[in-house]
């Protein structure tokens, strides 16, 4: 600044706001009611949740992880063994879910090397082209012509026909 400035236009502020002190022989009701509420609802409530987050750090469990035993085959269980019938259904179903998502994230993969590579996307995503073809063909030998209600069962019976059809043309083949 100049040295004819007018410090009167231009106060510095003060360094601390003042607080009024009010002291009065009277309470205040507010924070006998905060005190009131801490003893008898906070504390409780607080205590018994610091007690159950104790007990569950003791043993973690992550729902979002389920882990299945594996479980027999439907060609492995015995006749008349509905509740093997039943898991295996569970488990056939399960990999169905799981053969989706790998051919799902191999989809988006390729599309991410496409959207990255741009132009140049054919020679340099050909891994990823042959990766998804592969997945894709294993997933339609497996599970392609099921429809939406196939099930282990006839799951079983086109790996069946399949495997009698290869033998087949192996025997025609061979003579």
């Amino acid at each position: 600044m100049t040295k004819d400035s007018d410090w009167e236009a231009y106060k510095v502020p003060p360094t601390r706001t003042p607080v009024s002190e009010r002291t009065t022989s009277v309470p205040n009701p507010v924070n006998i009611f905060q005190t009131i509420f801490n003893y008898v609802v906070d504390a409780p409530v607080t205590f018994v949740r610091e007690w159950i987050e104790r007990q569950q750090a003791k043993n973690k469990h992550y729902y979002y992880h389920q882990k299945f035993r594996r479980v027999p085959d439907l060609s492995e269980c015995l006749e008349g063994d509905y509740l093997c019938f039943f898991e295996a259904e569970a488990q056939w179903r399960r990999d169905r879910l799981v053969d989706q998502q790998i051919v799902e994230i191999m989809r988006e993969r390729l599309g991410a090397c496409k959207q990255r590579e741009g132009p140049n996307h054919f020679q340099n995503c050909a891994k990823e082209v042959e990766q998804l073809a592969q997945v894709t063909k294993a997933y339609q030998d497996r599970y392609g012509d099921l429809g939406v209600h196939g099930n282990a069962r006839t799951c079983l019976m086109k790996q069946k026909h399949r495997m009698m059809e290869e033998r087949k043309a192996q025997a025609d083949a061979s003579q």
